[in-house]
């Protein structure tokens, strides 16, 4: 007991000396010989020290930038930290389908362990005070320090580093909420919390699997998406921008808006529906197309009826002359301030924006083109390395309305499938048409109702079909008579013509 009792003795006058003398050197001693004292000190001890530490700051930079390293990191280890750590702190991350995220807590510690290497994770928090000539502020400097034996320095800086922040952004991007976005007019991009892009929660249920497609379509698309989102090393390679242009073309209500939707859930990307008729000029677009994120899908809907981009925009020549009464010169002051509100955006500019120099901003983006009418669009913008697949969204087959019995009815099978497989060969209806005539009207209506009023509907459409198709041959047959008649006509009287020459000869 005595030992003991001298030994403690010992330790607190130790204890005690080396208070005093940090003291005597805090107070005293002159910050530049402090400063230099530590350093060395330091050195001193890292020579005995076997551990490195790494530091990553939340802020960076002088305007006190978030760390994208830091914020990576914060999600990573908050994925393993609710199994690894005792002590917890809820937060509310906004914009992620987990709202509520648990995380380490301040001055905690975790272990992780990589290719057999073992390192420690501290969350560490400093208070301080921001003092100025006009205010005085208090705030916390937050950072995370990992600390790894000298040993595997090679490993922890080549190799788990990057893995830390590829598997954070990882994370996040699986977490996060989709957003539906759509330009502001430029005249509203300026201002206290001006943006040139606003949004919404893009919460469409669309996917593949309720997708009214044919299933060979349907898989070709599915690889195709699923080449590019893994393609990031073979577009360097070849040298082009990390994109793909799809054009998707058919009659109205085959299902385009409904597989932009599948894709973006698909890809899990944000959507950019462009309204061009908002863009008043090619700057404009390509200020848009900059504040564009990546992981996203630009969307310009029935292109064909955006703009006219042949740049041949010709004015109506008015036949007879106006009187320059009152009425005619507001109507041209009126036409005057329509032409300097119409958009100026050209096909070079928006050539140039998807697939130009421009078109490189961002990265991993789809671009996707819809019309009714393929035909009326410039062969330079749907070109293929433009719009590099088309997919033809066409009337429905059997095959896709098996696919929306099962969604909307839950069956599979059913004994008057037969029938409609047969209709559906006879006559054309889009999905969204079948897609009503299977909605049960009522909650005590059944199946076999639905399907009965979609064989009536088919059969409708089908005698439509066959009443249009005879008229239009009827119609036909009358034009081909009446121009064999109007040459029959003018051949008599060139004969006549001929004959009256000769009498007069």
């Amino acid at each position: 007991m005595e030992i003991m009792a001298k030994m403690w003795e010992q330790v607190g006058s130790i204890t005690a000396t080396v208070m005093l003398f940090y003291a005597v050197f805090d107070k005293f001693f002159p910050p530049p010989l402090r400063n230099y004292i530590r350093t060395y000190t330091k050195k001193l001890t890292s020579l005995i020290d076997p551990y490195i530490s790494i530091k990553f700051s939340e802020f960076e930079g002088e305007r006190m930038k978030r760390s994208e390293a830091y914020t990576a990191i914060q999600t990573y280890l908050s994925a393993n930290s609710s199994e690894r750590s005792s002590r917890l702190k809820a937060e509310v991350v906004k914009d992620s389908q987990t709202p509520l995220v648990l995380s380490m807590d301040d001055n905690e510690e975790i272990t992780d362990e990589f290719q057999g290497v073992k390192l420690w994770w501290f969350s560490r928090k400093l208070d301080g005070n921001n003092q100025s000539f006009f205010y005085r502020a208090s705030y916390e400097k937050r950072f995370y320090n990992l600390k790894f034996h000298r040993r595997h320095r090679d490993v922890v800086t080549r190799s788990y580093i990057k893995h830390v922040l590829d598997e954070g952004k990882a994370i996040a991007s699986r977490n996060r909420q989709l957003k539906l976005y759509t330009n502001n007019p430029s005249n509203n991009w300026y201002g206290w919390k001006s943006t040139k892009w606003s949004h919404v929660v893009f919460e469409h249920p669309a996917s593949f699997d309720t997708l009214a497609l044919d299933p060979k379509m349907k898989e070709d698309i599915l690889k195709d998406l699923v080449k590019f989102q893994k393609g990031k090393e073979y577009y360097t390679k070849v040298g082009k921008a990390w994109k793909r242009g799809y054009l998707l073309y058919g009659p109205p209500g085959t299902g385009k808006s409904t597989m932009i939707a599948a894709m973006a859930n698909f890809l899990n990307y944000d959507i950019y529906d462009l309204e061009l008729t908002a863009v008043k000029e090619n700057a404009e677009l390509r200020k848009l197309l900059i504040e564009t994120s990546s992981k996203s899908i630009l969307v310009i809907e029935d292109i064909d009826c955006s703009l006219d981009l042949t740049g041949q925009r010709k004015k109506k020549k008015k036949k007879d002359k106006e009187e320059e009464s009152e009425d005619a010169v507001v109507k041209k002051a009126l036409h005057e301030e329509e032409d300097k509100e119409m958009s100026k955006v050209t096909l070079s500019g928006l050539l140039n924006v998807i697939d130009g120099i421009w078109s490189a901003c961002g990265g991993e983006r789809v671009i996707v083109f819809t019309t009714n009418y393929v035909d009326k669009l410039d062969p330079a913008l749907i070109r293929r390395g433009r719009m590099d697949k088309h997919i033809e969204l066409s009337y429905c087959c059997y095959e896709a309305f098996k696919v929306l019995a099962r969604n909307y009815l839950d069956v599979e099978s059913h004994r008057l499938y037969p029938r409609i497989e047969e209709l559906f060969q006879e006559t054309q209806m889009t999905p969204a048409d079948v897609a009503e005539n299977l909605t049960p009207k009522s909650v005590e209506e059944e199946a076999e109702t639905c399907f009965e009023r979609l064989i009536e509907a088919l059969e409708t459409a089908k005698l439509e079909a066959k009443k249009k198709a005879e008229e239009e041959a009827k119609k036909k047959a009358e034009e081909e008579d009446e121009a064999k008649k109007k040459e029959e006509e003018e051949e008599a009287k060139k004969k006549a013509d001929e004959e009256e020459a000769k009498k007069k000869k």
